[in-house]
């Protein structure tokens, strides 16, 4: 291996289960089990129905949400490139929303919204909404004028300037925000579940801490980890696909 290789990922992670192993073991904290019973306890939980009806509450949120996030953010970071008014309206809080605690803001869903899946929704669609128009408002802004004006000059008509031109164009970022929307998506799950609606994946979380049953909530929170990096990963398999665009451009 030369000098400036870096080690498999899988090494990596291998490494980090052997010391959390051995912290269990050692039993320096009784919040920290060993991971060999946490991943049994994993495996005993993720087959109750108790725990599937939790992620079929869970994934619905954040399908719905992140769904919203996107047809939104998408509009609204379109609009923001093109129509330089909307850019300073909407601009200044768009960029306060992206980089300000939204955690905080989730608790008074609960009074305006009422405490419900749809609060869960909406705190989906918060997390993951603005750096999703942040990214798109980048990505139309660098389209090549001369490509919109081809086209314009062949005679296509508006719509087909968005969708054949501007669009694809900004494809690379707009993956990019779906990424880091989506990871922040998870984020709103949890916290909405937990804050606001005792519910899926939330109730979960509450039921094995009130309980104190470390084993269950580590293998809970691995189940989260695993999922908002498999989500992450398949939308960096698209960048990936699409990267002649960013080439092109």
């Amino acid at each position: 291996m030369s000098r400036h290789a870096r080690p498999p990922t899988a090494l990596s992670l291998v490494a980090w289960c052997l010391v959390w192993e051995l912290i269990g073991r050692a039993g320096l904290s009784t919040i920290i089990p060993p991971i060999s019973r946490v991943l049994t306890a994993g495996m005993s939980i993720v087959a109750t129905e108790k725990f599937v009806a939790a992620v079929v509450v869970s994934l619905r949120s954040f399908g719905l949400g992140m769904a919203l996030a996107l047809v939104v953010g998408v509009l609204v970071g379109t609009l923001m490139a093109r129509v330089e008014g909307v850019a300073r309206i909407l601009g200044v809080w768009v960029n306060v929303f992206s980089s300000a605690p939204v955690s905080a803001l989730v608790p008074i869903l609960m009074a305006v919204i009422g405490i419900g899946e749809t609060t869960v929704v909406v705190a989906v669609f918060l997390f993951a909404v603005f750096v999703i128009v942040l990214d798109v408002e980048v990505g139309v802004r660098q389209a090549d004028r001369s490509l919109v004006e081809m086209a314009r000059a062949f005679g296509a008509r508006p719509h087909q300037v968005y969708t054949k031109v501007l669009f694809l164009s900004a494809l690379p970022e707009l993956l990019a925000g779906v990424r880091l929307g989506a990871i922040r998506g998870v984020k709103g799950v949890v916290i909405g579940q937990l804050l606001v609606a005792i519910i899926g994946v939330g109730e979960l979380f509450e039921l094995y801490a009130q309980h104190y049953l470390m084993e269950e909530f580590w293998a809970l929170v691995l189940v989260v980890f695993a999922f908002a990096f498999a989500v992450s990963e398949a939308v960096a398999y698209l960048e990936r696909r699409v990267e002649y665009y960013a080439r092109a451009r």
